[in-house]
């Protein structure tokens, strides 16, 4: 895949041609290599409680979630958790289904002085495929990285 830098530059490259507020874009094998080779290197999740004991989760990743299930109404105490469990000098890859929230969260973490902050893109389950299902198109299931049902 290529060193730690290498990859960090592309996904700089990624979210200045997508013009993110963020750090970067990373795709799941990059998310997983980073989390492998960097010291300090934190994974948060942001999806639902519902969605990592229904659906699966991502092993030794930091949970919190944006939205709460049902209604996925915001949680409004967001950066105050994610300020207890993560310290603000980290590399953060935010993750969610598919990469629209966790996009959203490192947004948020940027604006609170997060500086490192880099979105998943394709997320856990990836997009949907013509059929309107997730799981065989992009994601982290699907690039066969690992997880953890519970």
């Amino acid at each position: 895949m290529g060193t730690i830098t290498a990859i960090l530059q592309a996904a700089q490259q990624r979210a200045r041609e997508l013009g993110l507020p963020y750090e970067g874009a990373l795709y799941p094998r990059e998310a997983y290599e980073i989390l492998q080779s960097a010291p300090g290197a934190k994974m948060v999740d942001v999806r639902s409680r519902a969605e990592l004991d229904w659906v699966g989760k991502f092993p030794n990743a930091t949970a919190i979630e944006w939205a709460s299930y049902p209604g996925m109404s915001r949680n409004p105490h967001f950066i105050a958790q994610l300020e207890q469990q993560v310290d603000k000098e980290a590399l953060v890859i935010f993750v969610c289904r598919s990469g629209g929230r966790s996009h959203h969260a490192a947004i948020a973490a940027t604006q609170a002085g997060y500086r490192d902050c880099y979105n998943m893109l394709e997320g856990f389950e990836g997009d949907m495929d013509t059929s309107k299902h997730r799981n065989s198109k992009g994601g982290w299931r699907v690039a066969g990285l690992p997880w953890e049902q519970s």
